[in-house]
Parts: structure tokens; sequence; C-alpha cells
């Protein structure tokens, strides 16, 4: 090296690694050598480089003394290219800079450095796929930072990353800089997210025994196929690659295969890099079948012979490892319920490769009956103890039970105060035979303030408010007050209950209610309001329990009732007094002994009965309900009412719940109220049937019903009767008998579906509503002198004879009969200022209403919606049916 003049860059220290790998060849080695020699120095001038100043050009922000305190050398010292190599490499290990070079001139070195550049922002584009607010937390470069290519490249890195776990192995991301004033940059990443990557093809090799396809209908992953577009499990995964290896294994053990093990499983990109395929290599082993299987006992309360015959599986049977772990966790779960609760039950299995069998023994370890030291409730704030110990199946002191202890999970996860899916956890106790019983509870916010606006295909637009506490206080009571409007329906009501009256397990409640119901009829499309109905009343309960899982609820009614109708629509003066009344011709027999005030007071007595895992969303176990009531003490009704329901929930595996309910009623009066010596019901004490009860029919669209059907004048001046049914006024009347039932499936979907609270299901719905007297009118019911001929768009007088069918009449006796002249016999003519019409009675039959469909309830940001699709596939005439219906409402 020159004593004068030398200079280091960049650069140079790559040069001198090219050098030193030269120098390792031979003869290039020795050229080297001979090379060196004219320019090496005495010793007595090397000692002369001595550093006397240094300085620093180049630098915009930093100052040259920042600069200079990153580097070890000093003035003073000796100058020699190894401390030139050093000074660079502390320069460039701050990252600070873009280039640096060194060089030594006389006593004085020089650096000359180029800053990096600031960043000014970041900029994503082509990113579709995901969004921003996803990639950016991935990006450490951030504005105003020093920008720096190895942050760009770990940057990029993560990206890609990003998108492989999404399944988007093609995905490529190209950095570009934008240089602007003041060395600043902008950061673009261009990013191209390519198509998804799929598994398009799955290879499987040493499977003898069972086939391709039966060993991919195990796995998870499935192969990109046409009719497989909607499905997220043909995409490309790594962890599902391992739980695919699992799946095998588990099958091939259930089997008998014990030898059974996947020997690689390979993931490769296409050469397109679009998908992947995946290789399994397998090696399927022999066949064993079980040999002696037992149970070996050393709690004293278990027979072990006993316990061994009803083991379920027998010697001979193809072994099976999943039997083998369910036996385990049953025999585990009967040492629990007989208050071991620490019994250890460890299977020994002895594989006998010459006869291809497995012997397992199960042994159950010696283990002390365990008792109850102490319950504690862990976690709850607001919630008092006191809430959650009374759900508790055992107390301090009382012997262990895992039966009991489930149930005490089941009765607290019902409460709907904590978390879902609670667990009660044992500990062991100050003693070998105490177990303590832990219930790691969460809250949950109980309290509900709603807002709601939405739309309704029966109900049109509706508007909501409600607010309700379903832990008032931390006691468990219930504190509710809601407001309802819609077009046909308003609502005002307030309710309390109280769980466990006085701390004793007796509960009780109260409400306080108004509500408004117009009925409505279909006139074409229109809506027209019939009659209106208006409640004011309150209700009393209070219920015991039986049992566990049963309860007794008695009850008291006591209901105001107004039921009117349109005066200008459905009266008018029958007898010419000037006194307008209800016209049976114009709004029907059935609504004419609808209207009035009434008082009812009822008694009510219900019989509850739930054993199901969950009173909110049941997976399992059974529920029955029966209510009696009788209205009649005082009042002005008197009627029994009498009604069950019954539902029976089991879970199928991997998430599906298969469901049937079962439900019916009958209601008998007890009082003439119109005087014809009929003890009827009264049209609003009836049962209806429709949606959403049994869907794939129209609101209260199944039953018995009257059409009042137009007659119109035809081309030839003779009256016809319209038959279109969007063009017939169809009144639902009820019945005082009806049964509904329904089997359901509800359809598990994957965790992100569950998160946003989908719970789509199949269901088939049948049912019928029955039971009520005929309401079409009778021949001349007010006497002839109180009727009038209506004539038709031809002038032609129209009468009904006693069978309900219009009639032409054109002799001269017909034609010229005037006001208040009798009417022939046999005829009845229609009520003054009403049009030509014909009622007609349908659909009081027991006969079944059958519809099968699809629906989904979605726990959405704007509200509950429900959407169904139904179809009916068995009707009787004057039902309404409706394929489609659905329900949606908007918080705010």
């Amino acid at each position: 090296m020159a004593a004068e003049g030398s200079k280091l860059t960049g650069r140079m220290p790559a040069l001198l690694l090219a050098g030193s790998m030269l120098a390792g060849v031979p003869g290039i080695a020795a050229a080297q050598e001979a090379a060196a020699e004219p320019v090496a120095q005495p010793a007595t001038q090397q000692a002369q480089q001595i550093v006397r100043t240094i300085s620093v050009s180049g630098a915009q922000r930093l100052e040259p003394q920042t600069i200079l305190s990153y580097i070890q050398l000093r003035p003073g010292q000796e100058w020699n290219q190894v401390v030139g190599d050093q000074v660079l490499k502390e320069l460039y290990a701050t990252e600070l800079f873009a280039n640096a070079s060194v060089s030594y001139d006389n006593g004085t070195v020089l650096i000359e450095i180029v800053e990096n550049p600031v960043v000014n922002r970041i900029i994503l584009e082509g990113n579709e796929r995901i969004k921003d607010d996803k990639i950016v937390p991935e990006i450490r470069l951030a504005p105003r930072q020093i920008f720096t290519r190895s942050k760009v490249r770990a940057d990029v890195a993560r990206i890609i990353e990003l998108y492989k776990r999404q399944g988007r192995f093609a995905a490529t991301v190209e950095p570009n800089m934008v240089q602007l004033a003041q060395n600043r940059v902008d950061v673009v990443f261009e990013i191209n997210e390519g198509p998804k990557s799929k598994v398009r093809q799955i290879n499987i090799i040493g499977n003898e025994v069972f086939s391709d396809g039966d060993l991919k209908g195990e796995m998870v992953t499935k192969e990109a196929r046409l009719l497989s577009i909607l499905s997220s499990n043909t995409s490309y995964d790594p962890d599902r690659l391992a739980f695919d290896q699992a799946k095998l294994r588990e099958f091939y053990l259930t089997e008998g295969y014990a030898d059974f093990r996947v020997v690689s499983a390979v993931a490769e990109l296409t050469p397109d890099r679009r998908d992947f395929i995946i290789t399994y290599v397998v090696e399927e082993g022999e066949r064993y079948k079980f040999g002696d299987v037992a149970v070996d006992s050393q709690l004293r309360d278990f027979d072990s012979d006993a316990m061994s015959r009803n083991l379920p599986m027998k010697t001979g049977e193809f072994y099976n490892a999943k039997l083998i772990e369910d036996t385990v966790e049953q025999l585990t779960e009967l040492a629990g319920s007989f208050g071991y609760a620490f019994a250890d039950v460890s299977p020994r299995i002895s594989r006998n490769p010459e006869t291809r069998t497995m012997d397992v023994n199960f042994i159950i370890q010696e283990a002390p009956r365990v008792y109850v030291e102490r319950v504690d409730v862990n976690g709850n704030t607001l919630t008092q103890d006191k809430v959650v110990r009374r759900e508790f199946r055992l107390v301090e002191g009382d012997a262990f039970s895992t039966l009991q202890v489930a149930r005490s999970a089941a009765r607290i996860n019902s409460l709907g105060f904590f978390q879902e899916g609670l667990e009660i956890n044992q500990v062991e106790g100050s003693a070998p035979d105490r177990i303590v019983l832990e219930a790691n509870v969460e809250e949950q916010a109980t309290g509900e303030l709603q807002l709601s606006a939405g739309f309704s295909s029966i109900e049109n637009f509706i508007l909501a408010g409600s607010i309700r506490q379903r832990n008032f206080r931390g006691r468990g009571q219930t504190v509710g007050l809601s407001v309802n409007y819609s077009r046909y329906a308003r609502s005002a009501e307030a309710s309390f209950s109280e769980p466990y009256l006085f701390d004793r397990n007796i509960s009780a409640g109260v409400d306080v209610y108004r509500r408004d119901y117009s009925s409505f009829n279909f006139n074409r499309s229109d809506r027209n309001t019939t009659y209106k109905q208006a409640t004011t009343g309150f209700s009393l309960r209070a219920g015991v329990p039986l049992t566990e899982y049963s309860s007794l609820i008695g009850s008291y009614t006591l209901n105001y009732d107004d039921v009117t109708l349109d005066e200008n629509q459905f009266f008018s003066d029958l007898d010419g007094d000037g006194v307008r009344e209800c016209d049976p011709f114009r709004a029907g027999r059935y609504l004419c002994e609808a209207i009035g005030q009434r008082t009812s007071s009822i008694l009510g007595l219900s019989f509850n009965l739930d054993a199901t895992d969950s009173r909110l969303r049941p997976t399992r176990g059974r529920n029955l309900s029966l209510t009696a009531q009788y209205a009649g003490l005082g009042g002005s009704v008197e009627y029994l009412s009498i009604r069950g329901r019954a539902g029976q929930y089991w879970p199928l595996g991997g998430g599906f719940v298969f469901s049937l309910t079962a439900e019916g009623g009958a209601i008998r009066g007890f009082r003439d109220e119109d005087g014809d010596g009929t003890n009827d019901v009264r049209l609003t004490d009836r049962f209806f049937l429709g949606s959403p009860q049994i869907r794939g029919f129209d609101i209260r669209g199944v039953g018995p019903r009257v059409l009042r059907r137009p007659i119109m004048a035809g081309e030839d001046g003779n009256p016809v009767v319209i038959t279109e049914r969007d063009r017939i006024q169809d009144d639902a009347i009820g019945g005082t008998a009806y049964y509904l039932g329904r089997a359901e499936i509800d359809i598990p979907l994957g965790s992100g579906a569950r998160s946003l609270g989908l719970r789509p299901s199949v269901f088939v719905d049948i049912g019928a509503v029955f039971n009520v007297e005929d309401p079409v009118l009778i021949q001349n019911p007010f006497g002839a002198e109180r009727f009038f001929p209506e004539r038709n768009a031809g002038g032609v007088p129209l009468y009904f004879n006693n069978q309900g069918t219009p009639e032409n009449r054109e002799d001269d006796v017909t034609l010229a009969i005037p006001d208040g002249q009798a009417i022939p016999d046999g005829f009845v003519a229609l009520g003054q200022g009403t049009n030509a019409f014909e009622e007609v009675f349908l659909g009081d039959t027991p006969s079944p209403r059958i519809s099968v469909g699809v629906g989904v309830n979605w726990n959405s940001p704007f509200g509950p919606f429900r959407i169904d699709l139904a179809y009916a596939l068995k009707k009787v005439e004057g039902d309404d049916t409706k394929l489609f219906s659905f329900n949606v409402g908007t918080q705010f």
C-alpha cells in the first residue's frame, strides 16, 4: 500500500475477499506474492502513517461529529489497510449510508458518505384480496425512518408470507423507490396477488387395502374440482397437511392396522406456480384383531369380571384404537359417578405379531372415594356468588359425582351470564380424598339496549326499542321494557322476573302490557285492515321445581279487549231507523260477532320439563311443556284451553344437530255469547297457523277461512264469479284445535361463518288448524223487507239462493221488485250499497299441510336476520302459500 494517496471505497471489501479466495489456488498465490514485493514498505516508513485529522464530507442531515462517533478510529492512531476496512464496516453497520469511501492523504483521513434517504410514505398497489389494514402491520419500514434495502427486502418477505398464509403462493411483491426532494423517497410495494393456490391433485402411494377415494374422503383437504368451487378446503395449507396425516393414521387404526405410518408427505408447486400437487407415501402394515380384553379394577365398588363382559370390544373383532380411547373415557366417567374423582384408567396393549392380535387390559388403579371440600367461584365481578352457587348440584361435604358436576356446568351455562362452554375445574384438595370444584367464570354483558328499524315480508316496516337487564344488580333478576311499532302491530310491555324469591327455589314474575293488533286481508296486492284488537292487561306467575329437570308454574292473567271495525266500511242502517249496525253482508257474520268490549280473567297452570344441555341453544336432550288455561273466574268470556309442546335433540357428529318438535292444542267455549244456542269461541281467542310457525305458507295462511269472491257482469250481461286469487277477499277465521310438527337439521359451518353468527338448517314442517262453525251467511237472516236488490254492470238484479250460489232472475217479478218488497222464497238479495259477491267457507279440515325448505339465521351487525325458502308439498283448497320469507332488523 502506498504511503500517500491511498483510498478505500465501499467496494474494497469485496475485492479483497476475491483476492483472498484466489490466493488459495496453486500458481496464483505465488504470482500474488511476487507482485506484492515491490510495494512492500520498510517498517520505519509504516510507522510514519499516523492519523492526524479526520474529516467528513457529503453529510446532509447528520452532523460530522455524529458520524465520527460511529467509528473507533481516532487521531493519533496508526493507519493501515485493516483500519480502513474496519471504518467502512462500522459506517455500513449503521444502515444510515447508501455509499461510503475512506482515503488517507498525508495524515488526513477523509470520509466521503452518501446518506440513505428518509421514507416519506409507504404505498401499496395491486392488493385487493388483502386490504391495507392487514398488510401495513406487517411492514416494519415506516414514514420518517431511514430507508435501507435490507429493511425493504424483509418487508417484501413478510408480505409474501402473509399471502402464503392466505393460500396465494404465486403472489409477488416488487418494491420501487420514488426519489423526492431533500433526499426523501416514497416506497411503493407493487403487489401481484395471483390466484389462490389450490390443491390440483392428491396422490397416494403404497395403499393396497383402501382405495384413493376412501382415503381422500377421510382428509380435510380436497382436490379442486368444478363442484367444489365454493369449498374453502381446496386451498393449500401446511397445517391442514399435517392434520390430514393424523386423520389417515386415525382411520387406519380404527380399521385394525396398528403398524400404519405415513412415510412422507410432500407438497410441490406446479410449474406455473398456481397450484399444488400433494403426494403421500404410506405403509399399511398388517391388520390386527382384538385378543384377550379385560378390566382389572382395584376399586372395591367395581367387579372386574362383570365390567370385562360389558366391554364394547370382543375377542376376534378387528382392532380399533378409537374404541379403546372411548372406553377409557367411559370407565373414567363411570368411576367419577361413583365418587372416584381421580381414578386412573390406563390401557395396557400387548402386540402379538405371530397371531396378529392385540391384547388389551384396562387397569383401574386404586383411588380413594372423594368428597367435595370446597366450591370456589372466581372471576365474577358483578354477579353475586350465590347466583352461581345455587346452580351447583354439589355442595361442601357431598360425595363427588361427575354427572352432578356436568349438570352443574350445564345449569350455569344456561344462565347466559358467562362465556359459552364454561367448565368446572376439579382440583385436588387438602387430602387425597378431598376435591375442590372451581367455577372460573368470565362475565359477559347481560344488559341489552336496542333500537332497531327493519323490513319484514309480513309486517313491512318495523320499529322497535327495548331495554333489558338479565342479571339486574347481579342477583339473576330480569327487568325489561320494550316498545314495538309496525304497520299492523303495536305493543308496549314491562316485565320483571325473580328466579329465587326470598332466596328460596321459587320463581316469580309480573308482566304489564298494551298490545294493539290490526288484522288484515288481501284484496289483489293490497292489504286491507279488517278488525282492530286492543288488549290491555297484566300477568302474574309463580313456579316451583318438582325435580331437577321439571317445574310447575301457575299464573293469573287479566285482559281487557276492545275489538272494533271501521264503521264507514262495515256498518250500515239495517233497520232504516238511522242507527248504523255491523252489516254481515259487508263484514261477514264472523266479524260482526267478534266486535265489542270483553274482560278475560284467566287462570293458568304449566308443567315444564327441560333435560337439554342448554336452554338457549340445545344440541342434545329433550324438553316438554303442558299448559292449561281456564277463563271464567269473573270476566265476560269462559273457555278452557289446553296446549302442549315437546322437543328432542340429537347431536349427529361433526356439529350437525337433528331435532324433532311437536305441539298441539284445543280450546272449548262455555258461554253462548251470540244467543244462537252454541258455546262458540270468539275469533280473537282461536288458534291461527301460518308463517312463521309453518314455513311455506303465508301469515295465517293455513286453516279455516272465508273467501269473498266478486261477481261481475260478463260480456253477455250475465253474472260471472271472479276466481282469481289476487282479486278475492281472503279472511282467516282460525280454529279451535291445531297441531304442528317440525323436523330440522342444523348444519355446521366453518369457524369464520360461526363467528359471524350464521346458522343454516334444512327442515320439514307439518301442521293444521281446524274445527270451527261454518260462518257463511244463511238465507234471509233479517227478513226480506230489510234487503234491497243490487244490479250488476248490465243492470241485472243478482241474488243468492240458499246454497250460496248467485243466480240471475229475469222474470217480471224479479225485475219489478221495488225497495221494501219481499224477496221470493229461496233467495236472498245483497245488502244495500254493497258489491255483488259470493262467500265460500274453506280449509276446515285436520288434513296435514306439509312443507320443506332451507333457512338461515344470522346475527348480523345490523340485527337479527332470518331467511327461509320453503315449498308447500301438500295443501288444501283455500290455503295461502309463500315460497320466500325474510325478516331483518337494523341496529343504530
